[in-house]
C-alpha cells in the first residue's frame, strides 16, 4: 500500500512530494496489539541480539514492520505503538475480520504464485514437478506389475 506525503525544503524553497510504501499490515486485532506491545517492551529492554529476534518475530508472525511507523533513528516502543493507534495509523479490528483478511490474503498470494509458476512452465524456465511426479509414479506402478 502506498501513501503520499510531502515536505517543504527551506534550503531549496520547494515542496517535495514522496510516496511511502508500507511493507506490512496496518490492521490488527486487540490480542495481536497486546502481544506486539509486550514484544516492543522486550525489544526496548533487550540487547542487540534480542532486539533482532524481536524485530524478526514482529515481521514474520505479525507482518508488523517497525519502519512503517517510526521516525528514522528513534527507537520504537510500546508508547509509540499506542500513539500510532491513537492517531489512526494502526487500526484495531475484531478477531473475525482479521482472520478473514488473512484468509483472503493467503488465497490471493497462492493464486499469484500459481500464475507465476504457470508462466514459468510455459516459458520453459521451470519444470512442472507435479506432472513429473505423476509420470514417475506411473512408471513405477507399471514396472512393479511387469516383474
Amino acid at each position: 500500500m502506498a501513501v503520499r506525503f510531502g515536505f517543504y525544503c527551506y534550503f531549496c524553497s520547494r515542496f517535495f512530494t514522496q510516496e511511502r510504501i508500507f511493507m506490512g499490515r496496518k490492521k490488527f486485532s486487540q490480542r495481536e496489539i497486546d502481544i506486539i506491545r509486550k514484544l516492543l517492551g522486550r525489544k526496548m529492554a533487550g540487547n542487540r541480539a534480542g532486539q533482532k529476534m524481536v524485530r524478526h518475530t514482529l515481521r514474520i508472525v505479525f507482518e508488523f514492520n517497525i519502519s512503517d511507523f517510526n521516525i528514522q533513528g528513534k527507537a520504537f516502543g510500546p508508547a509509540d505503538l499506542d500513539e500510532c493507534i491513537k492517531r489512526g495509523r494502526i487500526h484495531v479490528l475484531d478477531e473475525a475480520t482479521i482472520e478473514t483478511m488473512k484468509l483472503r490474503y493467503a488465497e490471493k498470494k497462492a493464486h499469484e504464485n500459481s500464475l507465476v509458476q504457470a508462466e514459468a512452465i510455459a516459458n520453459g524456465e521451470a519444470v512442472d514437478w507435479q506432472k513429473v511426479l505423476e509420470e514417475w509414479n506411473e512408471y513405477y506402478k507399471n514396472s512393479d506389475g511387469a516383474q
